[in-house]
């Protein structure tokens, strides 16, 4: 009985999408804290804008086609599957090259003022890195979209691990930034040609493209796509702006993404039901089976908001061991950003489920509308704290600067920590105004066709949570 209940549970697709993104994660997170050590804090900040920025034009390559594969994949015949899989690769390779053109040509003309920011690796590297990524990121769309989440583990762990393995090698052999860099890019290379190899990418079917099949991605994609831009704005576009302040700068990077990665934390279960739920809200929809969607969409928002809230309360407590642990008593002035980004944590997954089922209801315009507000909201937001409110208490504190003594001088490098800190902790706490504006526009646009009741999400999700722990635990 034992062994039949295991099986079951390992084998079930939210089982699977869980170990994907937790796994993965836990990889990844590791791989975080050894370049935390590995590197020095300003070249670790470039790093991380390195890692934000790419992740950002990865947004828009994949946005364009990710969804819309995920969503008409998951009910097409055999030939229209080849044909939508050869326009997804098409239109991906296009973007890029389109990408890497502009990016190389803004460092050809501005080359002096990119060379002194934080931003020369992306534009220099970034480029070589969006082709050689192209199979991997592919190749997932299509197993996410054919629920095959047991290969999407495989390849992902492959990806992850490779460099995993190189930082723990590199942790004692102190290998810089340049051998850094080579390795994540090899890792990478090895996992998309796993990937083109098992044709789990799609790129054989590359002539089977059609122009209809290309039409009907783009015509979904040229919101999702917006979606997914405003998305990952909301969490790039604080370490954008902190990159480009001068007094905050590369080390203001390196202290904000420590608290940050928490957000990743906060996704690994979030990612999964999201994973599995969206494809099963699609057809649903498709059918015009408007109950099912709404019931669905109670379920999976509140089992996820359910589950985040016992998560972060025990983040929230232990949050000074937690920062230790992941960056070390140089980054322990961070604990109270870490602890904003955990009130953060409870609201994201109503928020993230509004912009699932938009989509999946063929809203994708209303979802865009959503992360559009949303975007607008935490770059003014950030700005306002950044240099609004920042560069008069920094100016100020400069005057100590000119008159003798230790002590004043003292006083300026406090004053100076002190206001970077709490610079830090306003865009912080951007997060969550932000996120109450993303629900609040989202819940409006969805409850227009699924007529939702607010207070529903917890009641219906926390009985669900509940129905699903007893099925696990009884006899089947």
């Amino acid at each position: 009985m034992m062994k039949s209940l295991a099986g079951k549970i390992l084998s079930s697709n939210n089982f699977l999408s869980l170990a994907n993104n937790g796994l993965v994660a836990v990889f990844g997170f590791f791989s975080f804290i050894l370049l935390v050590r590995i590197l020095p804090q300003d070249v670790f900040g470039e790093w991380i804008l390195f890692i934000t920025a790419g992740n950002f034009i990865d947004m828009m390559r994949f946005g364009i086609t990710r969804t819309a594969l995920t969503r008409f994949l998951s009910g097409a015949n055999d030939e229209e599957a080849k044909r939508l899989m050869g326009a997804n690769y098409g239109i991906n390779l296009t973007s890029t090259t389109i990408i890497a053109i502009l990016l190389y040509t803004c460092y050809f003309f501005f080359r002096n003022p990119i060379q002194n920011s934080g931003f020369e690796m992306f534009f220099v590297w970034y480029p070589l890195l969006s082709f050689i990524n192209i199979p991997f990121n592919n190749a997932q769309s299509v197993l996410q979209a054919q629920l095959k989440f047991d290969k999407m583990l495989w390849l992902r762990i492959v990806n992850v691990c490779s460099f995993m393995i190189f930082l723990i090698i590199n942790y004692f052999m102190k290998w810089g930034i340049e051998v850094v860099l080579a390795a994540y890019l090899i890792s990478q290379g090895f996992s998309s040609l796993l990937s083109s190899f098992l044709n789990w990418d799609g790129i054989r079917y590359v002539f089977h493209s059609t122009k209809q099949a290309v039409k009907v991605i783009l015509d979904f994609g040229k919101y999702t796509t917006g979606t997914l831009i405003g998305s990952n704005l909301l969490k790039s576009s604080d370490t954008f702006i902190i990159g480009l302040s001068p007094f905050l700068g590369t080390t203001g990077v390196a202290l904000y993404s420590i608290p940050l990665k928490l957000t990743e934390i906060i996704e690994i279960p979030l990612r999964s039901i999201t994973a599995t739920a969206f494809p099963d809200m699609s057809r649903a929809s498709i059918k015009g089976d408007i109950p099912k969607v709404r019931d669905l969409f109670y379920k999976n928002a509140g089992v996820a908001t359910w589950i985040m809230i016992p998560l972060m309360l025990f983040c929230f407590i232990f949050a000074k061991p937690i920062v230790y642990i992941i960056g070390g008593s140089d980054y322990l002035i961070t604990v109270n950003i870490f602890r904003i980004f955990c009130i953060y944590g409870c609201l994201l997954p109503i928020d993230r489920f509004i912009g699932v089922t938009l989509d999946s209801i063929n809203n994708p315009k209303y979802n865009f509308y959503k992360s559009l507000y949303m975007s607008i909201a935490n770059i003014i937001g950030d700005l306002i704290v950044v240099f609004a409110f920042a560069y008069p208490i920094l100016y100020a504190s400069t005057l100590f600067l000119f008159f003798e003594g230790e002590a004043l001088h003292t006083a300026y490098n406090i004053a100076h920590g002190f206001t970077i800190i709490k610079v830090l902790e306003g865009v912080a706490f951007i997060t969550i105004l932000f996120t109450l504006v993303g629900i609040f526009v989202g819940y409006n646009f969805l409850t227009k066709t699924l007529n939702l009741r607010f207070t529903d999400i917890l009641k219906i999700g926390l009985s669900n949570g509940i129905k699903q722990i007893r099925n696990f635990t009884t006899n089947q």
